[in-house]
């Protein structure tokens, strides 16, 4: 299981990054995400990617 550190801030791109403390939450309320700390989370397994384009959108 991946673990990923999100960015201090958003960047205000039309799509978020994947690292974007957003896109993290996102995924962690639909349960592709554990968070541990303020910004420390795990992703469990491999998220789709439809899932992902989901979480960016703006």
């Amino acid at each position: 299981m991946p673990q990923v550190t999100a960015k201090k801030k958003c960047c205000k791109k039309a799509t978020r990054c994947k690292k974007c403390p957003v896109v993290l939450s996102r995924l962690s309320k639909r349960g592709h995400a554990e968070r541990h700390s303020r910004r420390k989370y795990t992703l469990h397994g491999k998220v789709p990617k439809k899932v992902w384009k989901v979480a960016r959108v703006r």
